[in-house]
């Protein structure tokens, strides 16, 4: 059953150094307080998995968090590149991190099918594609009844997986409302969890069909507002487009980006927006 407590306790309680962590949100929801509290807390040789890697693991990498990064597309969504992402990969600086690359499809049933208990997922997927030449992940077996070729990739099962919600009840109920990728899929996938939200509430107000986390998959609520920004959060603030453009000249150049995590994220106590809406 879901416990309450301040975002800090539970990083420090269910992300351990060597954890294979997934962080997931698309478009919004985007856990960018609780990223920026694993930055804080120093943790290290973590394992991130994201179906769309964008700024906050960009950050998580420069700061030298990362081992390992198990994804299907990354980037500064609508700008260009992760600059400390390539860095680390090409450069290795702060150190050298991994990559495992996979499609958005496989990366969707592998969720999935870790949610499921399952230790694999199929799919349809992978025809003339390269990703099985550098990823020894991609398997392709035979469909027992049809004979058909398919594509096998192994199902995801985080350490701890984290996401950010809207709100969550005194029961430890979590409503997602808007825009919904596998955070759902996430939350079950995983043996632990963490979700931020912006408001604890006596209510829900969940319409029929809304995706609700129920309390018993959930480790851990901490209420983070604002725990988006700078991306957003469906019905509470919007988009910081404005942060996302200057993230690229900020992860650039090593030196900016450091001076950046230092007065951002290890001389505050709570998420800083990034760059105001």
């Amino acid at each position: 059953m879901a416990e309450f407590l301040s975002l800090h306790d539970a990083v420090a309680r269910y992300v351990q150094d060597g954890a294979t962590v997934a962080m997931e949100g698309f478009t919004h929801l985007i856990p960018f307080a609780a990223g920026h509290e694993v930055i804080r807390q120093k943790k290290r040789d973590l394992t991130l998995i994201r179906m769309t890697p964008d700024i906050i693991y960009d950050q998580l990498i420069g700061a030298g968090c990362a081992r390992k990064v198990i994804f299907s597309w990354g980037g500064n969504p609508g700008v260009g590149s992760l600059h400390r992402l390539r860095d680390a990969v090409e450069k290795g600086w702060p150190h050298k991190v991994e990559i495992l690359e996979h499609s958005h499809a496989a990366m969707a049933c592998a969720f999935e099918a870790g949610a499921a208990g399952l230790p694999l997922a199929v799919l349809r997927g992978y025809v003339g594609s390269e990703l099985p030449s550098v990823n020894e992940q991609i398997k392709f077996i035979e469909c027992p009844f049809t004979g058909e070729r398919l594509a096998a990739v192994p199902s995801v099962r985080p350490d701890v997986s984290i996401i950010h919600a809207q709100r969550a009840d005194r029961q430890g109920n979590v409503l997602v409302e808007g825009i919904v990728g596998v955070q759902k899929e996430a939350v079950l996938a995983a043996r632990q969890s963490i979700v931020t939200v912006e408001e604890i509430v006596d209510d829900l107000n969940a319409h029929p069909n809304a995706c609700v986390i129920p309390s018993w998959a959930i480790s851990a609520i901490a209420v983070a507002e604002k725990g988006a920004l700078p991306s957003y959060t469906h019905g509470y603030y919007g988009r910081s487009n404005r942060f996302y453009k200057e993230w690229d000249a900020i992860a650039r150049d090593r030196d900016t980006f450091t001076q950046w995590l230092d007065d951002n994220v290890y001389r505050t106590a709570s998420n800083p927006v990034g760059g105001q809406a």
